[in-house]
């Protein structure tokens, strides 16, 4: 069975779907631990509910990032992932931490990757007077916001929307997105071939499915 540490800043929501859908025998790992880099971040508290270890490393009590990068390195290989998830983890991380992490670092992201990459993605896509928003689970790279594409969903931008409900209904796409995310990495059918990812006999579960699920070719 895989291990999986969860990286968080804030609610953890992202995070509650994946230790629902372990707990529901969808996802077949362990969850080994929840890290956050902030001590106030609510999400600690519902990973203490669910019996899961979690962790701090203050990014603020380290001078650089790379020190921080280090104790936060020290924290997750304590608990011999397989694989590492950022869900909501608010911190750029560079590229050498990420390169320890090649393959097995995945990040979920409110848009439809490549476009708005970075923050107020929600604000950016209403502004823009965009029909269709979504959000993409996609694997780590020293780029921020690139790299291969695992999964994104498409969700409908409607003509009453505001930040806060297109936000809210792109959350909900992202749970299910990355849940089937993690899900595909742990039974082995990722592959990621020529810097674009390809699912290996995949047959999509409705209950994975969010508005519109867009996944990479299957072979």
């Amino acid at each position: 069975m895989k291990r999986v540490v969860i990286l968080i800043s804030g609610r953890g929501s992202n995070m509650a779907a994946i230790l629902a859908a372990a707990r529901a025998g969808r996802i077949p790992a362990k969850i080994a631990a929840v890290i956050s880099n902030r001590p106030s971040a609510p999400g600690l508290a519902i990973a203490g509910e669910h019996g899961v270890a979690t962790t701090v490393v203050d990014h603020t009590a380290f001078a650089d990032r790379p020190g921080f990068e280090r104790e936060l390195a020290a924290a997750i290989d304590a608990h011999a992932p397989d694989l590492v998830v950022l869900a909501g983890f608010m911190r750029v991380l560079g590229a050498a931490f990420v390169g320890c992490y090649a393959g097995r670092l995945l990040n979920v992201h409110p848009s439809l990757l490549p476009a708005y990459p970075g923050l107020h993605t929600h604000r950016r896509a209403l502004a823009d007077g965009v029909k269709v928003h979504g959000c993409t689970v996609h694997f780590v790279t020293h780029d921020v916001d690139h790299g291969p594409i695992v999964a994104q969903a498409a969700v409908a931008v409607r003509e009453d929307d505001d930040e806060a409900s297109l936000a809210a209904r792109v959350l909900t796409a992202e749970h299910r997105i990355l849940v089937a995310a993690v899900r595909w990495f742990c039974e082995g059918r990722l592959v990621i071939d020529a810097g674009r990812v390809r699912v290996k006999e995949e047959v999509a579960r409705a209950a994975d499915l969010p508005e519109t699920l867009l996944v990479p070719a299957q072979s």
